[in-house]
C-alpha cells in the first residue's frame, strides 16, 4: 500500500457568496455566481497592491489582511447579488453604478465591523460586568466574559443556519472547502474528486474566528482598570493586536500538519461543521470555474505533487460514486485510495 501523501499548501483562499464563491491566489481573485438563467458568471480583477512592505511584517500583516478580506468580500458579495436585484440589472448609468457600489460596499464593511464590535466585544463584557455583582474574583470574571463571548458566537452562527439563504451560502462555502482540499490533496480537479473532499479546512475564517475569540480572552485577562469606558476602549484598541496574533495561528496551522496544530485547529474545525453543508454538483461547478479562473491547479499537482494530469484523469466517476459524500474518516480512506492510484501511474 502506498504511502498517504499529505496535504500541501496551494495559497489559494476563497468565500461564499450569493449562489457563489469567490477564490482569491496572490493578487488576483475570481467571483463565479449561478446566474438565475443557470449560466455561471465570472469576474476576474486584480487586487490593489501598493507594495508597502509594513504590510508583510509578521502580526502587523494580519490586520491588513483582514481589513482587505472584509472590503474584498463585501464587493464580491455585491456583485453576486447584483444577478439577483431587479433595480441594479436596469440601472443605465455604469459609472453612478460603481460609484454606488464602492459607496455601498465602504458603509457596509463599516457597519459590519461596528455591529461586530457591538455584538462581540461589547456586550459580553456589558454582562460579564452585569455578574461582576455576584462574582468579585477579576481573574474569574475576565474568564467568564470570554465564555460569554464565545457562546454568543456560537448562537450567532447556529441562529443564522435557519435562514434558507444562509443554508445555501454554507453549502457554497463547504464547496469552497473540498475545491481547496481537493487540490491541496493532490487530486485533480474534478467535480466527483472535489464531491469526495472533504468540507473543513484549517484555514477558514471560522477558525480564524475561534482563534479571536480565544487570544482576546488571554489579551483580555491582563486588562486592570476601574472605568468602564475605559475597559470598554482598551478591548476595542486591543483588536488589531488580537487580529494580528491570530493571523499568525491561522497562517500556522495552514502550513503545518502536526500533532499540537491539529489540537489548536480542532475546535475551530468542529464549528465549521455548522458553517459548512454538503453542497451539490451544481454548486461545486461554481466553486471549480473559481478556482480555474485564478488558479493553474494542473501545474500545481505537477509542482507539488510530481505527476501531470491528462485529459483520462478528468474523466468523472459513475453517477453512483458521484453521489458520495464523504465524511472525516471517508474522506482519509479515499485520500490513501487515491494516492495507490498514483503511485501506480508514476511507476507506469
Amino acid at each position: 500500500m502506498a504511502k498517504k501523501k499529505s496535504t500541501r499548501y496551494s495559497g489559494i483562499g476563497g468565500q461564499a457568496v450569493l449562489e457563489g464563491v469567490m477564490m482569491k491566489n496572490k493578487d488576483r481573485y475570481a467571483v463565479a455566481v449561478r446566474k438565475p438563467d443557470g449560466e455561471i458568471a465570472i469576474e476576474v480583477e486584480n487586487c490593489k497592491n501598493d507594495g508597502n512592505k509594513v504590510k508583510e511584517l509578521p502580526f502587523i500583516r494580519g490586520v491588513f489582511n483582514f481589513v482587505d478580506s472584509m472590503v474584498l468580500g463585501m464587493k464580491a458579495l455585491n456583485y453576486s447579488a447584483s444577478f439577483y436585484d431587479e433595480e441594479d440589472a436596469k440601472a443605465n448609468d455604469k459609472a453612478k453604478k460603481e460609484s454606488n457600489e464602492q459607496l455601498t460596499t465602504m458603509l457596509v464593511t463599516l457597519l459590519s465591523i461596528a455591529m461586530a464590535v457591538g455584538l462581540f466585544i461589547v456586550l459580553p463584557y456589558l454582562l460579564s460586568a452585569f455578574m461582576g455583582k455576584f462574582i468579585r474574583n477579576d481573574s474569574l470574571l475576565a474568564i467568564v466574559e470570554g465564555c460569554i463571548r464565545i457562546l454568543i458566537f456560537l448562537l450567532y452562527v447556529w441562529g443564522i443556519s435557519a435562514m434558507q439563504d444562509i443554508k445555501r451560502l454554507y453549502c457554497y462555502h463547504g464547496a469552497e472547502h473540498k475545491c481547496i482540499n481537493c487540490i491541496e490533496k493532490g487530486r485533480p480537479l474534478t467535480v466527483h474528486n472535489v464531491m469526495r473532499s472533504s468540507r473543513l479546512h484549517k484555514r477558514c475564517g471560522t477558525s480564524f474566528i475561534f482563534f479571536v475569540l480565544i487570544v482576546s480572552i488571554i489579551l483580555f485577562f491582563f486588562i486592570r482598570v476601574d472605568n468602564i469606558l475605559l475597559k470598554v476602549c482598551l478591548r476595542i484598541l486591543l483588536m488589531p493586536v488580537v487580529a494580528g496574533i491570530s493571523y499568525e495561528l491561522i497562517r500556522l496551522a495552514g502550513r503545518n500538519d502536526n500533532v499540537i496544530v491539529k489540537i489548536l485547529s480542532a475546535p475551530g474545525m468542529l464549528i465549521q461543521r455548522i458553517t459548512t453543508k454538503e453542497p451539490d454538483k451544481a454548486m461545486v461547478e461554481v466553486a471549480i470555474a473559481a478556482v480555474e479562473a485564478v488558479f493553474d491547479w494542473k501545474a500545481y499537482l505537477k509542482e507539488a505533487f510530481g505527476y501531470e494530469v491528462d485529459d483520462s484523469w478528468l474523466v468523472d466517476g459513475s453517477e453512483e460514486d458521484e453521489e458520495f459524500e464523504a465524511t472525516e474518516d471517508e474522506s482519509d480512506e479515499t485520500d490513501v485510495e487515491y494516492d495507490e492510484n498514483v503511485a501506480d501511474v508514476e511507476e507506469s
